[in-house]
């Protein structure tokens, strides 16, 4: 097929715009699945993501589109996710095309998410189109939203498609916009062949398999695979596109997307962002790729049942092929044995990561509170990076702590401005500006520590707004702020699993709210349980967990006192050693103690 009928584009939105909806839509207007195979979210394809409602993983799917002048065109859509948290999966997929449909709720209108795949699909220099969906609401507000869209992308009013993806009305406008409007592939057939890697899957009996756009030369089964990150070659065995399924075919030329067959066995050979070239056509540099992905916010998962850390292990590995702004490394705890320090993008990208590992693996996992990255400078000169508290050095020995800042954006229905103000300043935060996208909706600006967001913030936002603000941040700096690491003691030992990281000002009210919490739910013993939050070496709260009583004396009926005296004695004596060999077993439950004071 020539470049010239090719399209590849990809739709970018907020969560819960339409967008699974849409390419529902245009999957059945080019007869792409037949009627008995079409239902709802059909991209969609783990039950995670049809029981949450959003998208996590891009799915790429290859159309057919018969075009009113007689020529069919070859349309790859890239389906995206909308949610901040996946915000890496949209930059890879966007590296693929050429064009993006920028979807817009006609009753909520630019949020959050909304501005910031849109300054990343014009930073990648890609065609815009602007398209508001759910028209057919009752309370949609088309002309406002088309204002919003305007001042956010400078367009014209004409260019705006309106279409309610649910009915199907106005669809044919978005083909004939795709086709018109976003630019074919370049043709470079002639040149060393370069593919760009965007994706990729494990499969028990085919190995790891590359999701490619191919940008320059052609693959064909019988040619010998080359990357350019190390020297490994592999024979190719099949390519193809997508239509669901993985459809074979003779070759994939430059300007498409498709899959490569090759029996990569080895998990850490792909790495999204790699260039694929050939041995009997090699290319001298390779593609741009993207930049790499840190992790903003850290846990510690371990397996529930010991036996179980190489499962765990090797599905980390296979779950990292498939989501490479996932990072993990090997760690020990104290209290919960061998396990893994793992990095995410957000704390929603954190509990899908543990939902897919107990789902599609089987693994029953602890997980230790999240925390985010701070930087140490040390009195001795040295700067060090501490992601956990258990790595936190002596406070003696810190000079300066610097703790991530982001630059949050939220976008609300102005009646609700003064709550979430007063919830950003709780939060540390720094406000910026407020900016007024039409009459009745506002974007304020605000710099926020990452650690004070990271557990109940949207959910307090979402709270005080009813639904209707929206939330998206990216990182700025780190930035010197006192803080202090705040470990709990249980029977006089550290717990690692329970420390903190927490500003100095908070220390104390934190302190004292996680020494009762984990009084309610550490069982009681036969001798007493000391729990006690300590700064340094300064103890700050205490509290007990009182002793089970054995009544010994109620074999006693009569006689002089000093019989039960001497019973009591005894037992107190049996405590004193008891107390001194005893080990207190502290429960998952209380374990989560951290996470479960946050969303209080």
């Amino acid at each position: 097929m020539e470049s010239t009928q090719i399209r590849n584009f990809c739709i970018i939105a907020h969560i819960d715009h339409g967008k699974s909806t849409l390419a529902d839509r245009l999957l059945e207007e080019t007869k792409t699945i037949s009627k008995k195979d079409m239902k709802a979210q059909v991209l969609d394809s783990m039950d995670l993501e049809r029981e949450r409602g959003i998208t996590i993983k891009s799915h790429p799917i290859t159309l057919q589109y018969d075009h009113t002048d007689g020529i069919q065109y070859t349309l790859n859509l890239i389906d995206t996710p909308g949610h901040v948290d996946f915000s890496y999966e949209v930059s890879r997929s966007l590296a693929a095309c050429e064009g993006a449909l920028l979807l817009v709720d006609a009753s909520q209108g630019v949020e959050a998410q909304t501005v910031s795949n849109t300054y990343l699909a014009i930073e990648n220099n890609l065609t815009v189109i602007p398209v508001i969906n759910k028209v057919d609401l009752p309370n949609a507000q088309v002309e406002e939203v088309k204002e919003q869209i305007q001042d956010l992308i400078g367009c014209s009013d004409d260019e705006i498609i309106s279409i309610s993806a649910k009915t199907g009305s106005g669809i044919n406008l978005v083909f004939q916009a795709i086709i018109d409007r976003i630019n074919p592939p370049e043709n470079n057939i002639s040149c060393p062949t370069r593919a760009l890697v965007f994706d990729s899957i494990y499969n028990n009996y085919k190995g790891a398999i590359p999701y490619v756009r191919v940008f320059d030369g052609v693959i064909k089964p019988g040619m010998t695979a080359s990357f350019f990150s190390h020297g490994f070659t592999y024979e190719i065995t099949e390519v193809g596109n997508f239509v669901l399924k993985q459809i074979p075919k003779p070759e994939l030329r430059s300007g498409e997307v498709g899959y490569v067959l090759a029996n990569i066995r080895d998990i850490g050979h792909i790495e999204p962002g790699e260039t694929l070239t050939l041995k009997e056509s090699k290319a001298d540099t390779p593609l741009p790729g993207y930049e790499k992905m840190k992790p903003m916010v850290f846990s510690g998962l371990y397996p529930a049942d010991t036996e179980d850390y190489d499962q765990l292990r090797k599905s980390l590995e296979k779950l990292r092929l498939n989501d490479a702004s996932f990072t993990f490394e090997p760690e020990t705890s104290e209290a919960l044995g061998f396990g893994f320090r793992c990095g995410y993008l957000g704390l929603l990208h954190m509990e899908i990561i543990q939902e897919r590992l107990e789902r599609e693996f089987q693994i029953s996992l602890v997980t230790t509170s999240p925390n985010v990255r701070y930087v140490l400078k040390l009195k001795d000169g040295e700067k060090r990076e501490v992601d956990t508290p258990a790595n936190m050095p002596l406070q003696g020995e810190i000079e300066e702590i610097h703790e991530p800042i982001v630059s949050a954006e939220i976008i609300t229905p102005k009646e609700y401005i003064g709550g979430i103000m007063t919830l950003c300043q709780k939060k540390r935060g720094l406000y910026k500006t407020t900016h007024y996208l039409s009459t009745g909706k506002a974007q304020l600006l605000y710099e926020l520590p990452l650690g004070e967001i990271i557990f109940d913030f949207y959910d307090k936002l979402k709270t005080i707004s009813r639904g209707y603000a929206s939330f998206d941040y990216n990182h700025l700096e780190f930035r010197e702020a006192s803080l202090k690491k705040l470990e709990i003691l249980i029977h006089g030992e550290p717990v690692d699993a329970l420390s903190t990281i927490c500003h100095s000002e908070d220390a104390y009210h934190r302190g004292v709210a996680l020494c009762s919490k984990l009084k309610e739910l550490i069982p009681r013993q036969l001798f007493e349980i000391a729990i006690q939050a300590s700064l340094g070496n300064r103890i700050i709260a205490r509290t007990t967990v009182r002793a089970l009583k054995k009544n010994v004396t109620a074999k006693c009926y009569g006689g002089d006192i000093t019989r039960k005296r001497k019973l009591w004695e005894q037992q107190k004596e049996g405590k004193r050693r008891m107390k001194l060999v005893g080990k207190v077993e502290v429960p998952q439950d209380a374990l989560l103690a951290v996470l479960a004071l946050d969303k209080a």
